[in-house]
């Protein structure tokens, strides 16, 4: 096991310098200087070439780009992402304000996709060819199929403009205002929800259908034993280990997701930031979140083929 994680470890960090690598030089291809954005089209008039390059020495912008990455990975590795060019402030105090919001968002929605999911992935399997596992089984192929900003508008124009039930957009503090908060979280929480919900539905059908006609459910079965205690204590855990390995690639379709959802409510967290800072150029920015998603989900990759081994007895690490 230890070997196991070393390993995995390493080829985390390969990996965090790869991605380092791309999204740096990505955003270094796109057109439009970071400077002129954060002038207006007087002061672009007014100001000198050579007030506008202390600006770009101010920045780090005028070196080599070879000398700009290392010196940004330098600054990685101590834990310095930078400063943002726009809100002229530390790119650490950004996202720490960022991601209270989308953990919020984000953790709801994981845990309603994934409990809603694995029941009605289990429901379909047990009464399989009866209503219950057609309805679920229409309602999943719907799922994945949704675009997830045009469902958030979709959903805007329902239960905020045409019945007015739930609040438009924004994000409010439940410590704050519970209940408003609440109602603003139903919506984005949804419809970042679909999405896995769906894939979560279809593969806990999938698995426990294979589980189901295995040797040992139906010896569970000529024992007399109840259909609760035969689903829930012989043929969910195993069915679930398949599931379990979905839910861990789910994570970065939610926080992909975020992006469009945060953007589409108007909640100021860490995807709206992210879309921020790509429209303005903003590169120490957008380089910061893309590594902190990054290591978000190849930690919990490690954390999921850790835990095969509590999962299924049969696996074993070397």
């Amino acid at each position: 096991m230890i070997t196991f994680i070393i390993r995995r470890c390493v080829q985390a960090v390969f990996i965090l310098l790869i991605v380092s690598i791309i999204v740096f030089l990505a955003l270094r291809l796109l057109p439009g200087d970071p400077i002129y954005l954060l002038l207006t089209s007087e002061e672009v008039q007014i100001k000198t070439e050579e007030e506008i390059q202390m600006l770009r020495h101010e920045y780090g912008l005028d070196k080599p780009l070879l000398i700009q990455y290392f010196d940004w990975l330098y600054g990685v590795i101590r834990g310095d992402f930078g400063n943002s060019i726009r809100f002229h402030f530390s790119v650490g105090g950004l996202m720490l304000e960022r991601i209270p919001l989308t953990l919020h968002l984000g953790i709801l929605a994981f845990i309603l996709a994934q409990v809603a999911g694995v029941g009605f992935g289990v429901v379909s399997a047990i009464r399989r060819g009866r209503w219950p596992d057609t309805v679920v089984t229409i309602l999943a192929n719907i799922g994945i199929t949704l675009p997830t900003f045009w469902l958030g508008i979709m959903m805007i124009y329902l239960f905020a403009v045409f019945l007015p039930w739930l609040p438009v957009m924004g994000y409010t503090s439940p410590f704050e205002d519970f209940w408003l908060s609440t109602k603003k979280l139903i919506m984005p929480v949804i419809c970042l929800a679909i999405l896995p919900m769906a894939s979560t539905a279809r593969q806990s059908r999938s698995s426990m259908l294979e589980v189901m006609q295995q040797d040992y459910i139906r010896t569970a079965w000529s024992k007399g034993l109840k259909e609760r205690s035969v689903i829930m204590k012989h043929a969910l855990k195993n069915g679930l280990i398949p599931v379990f390995t979905l839910a861990g690639l789910q994570l970065s379709t939610i926080l992909g997701g975020s992006v469009l959802v945060e953007t589409v409510f108007n909640i100021p967290g860490m995807g709206r930031l992210a879309v921020d800072s790509v429209l303005n150029r903003d590169y120490q920015v957008t380089q910061g979140i893309t590594m902190v998603i990054a290591a978000t989900i190849i930690l919990t990759n490690l954390i999921i083929d850790i835990s095969y081994g509590w999962l299924d007895p049969r696996v074993r690490y070397r």
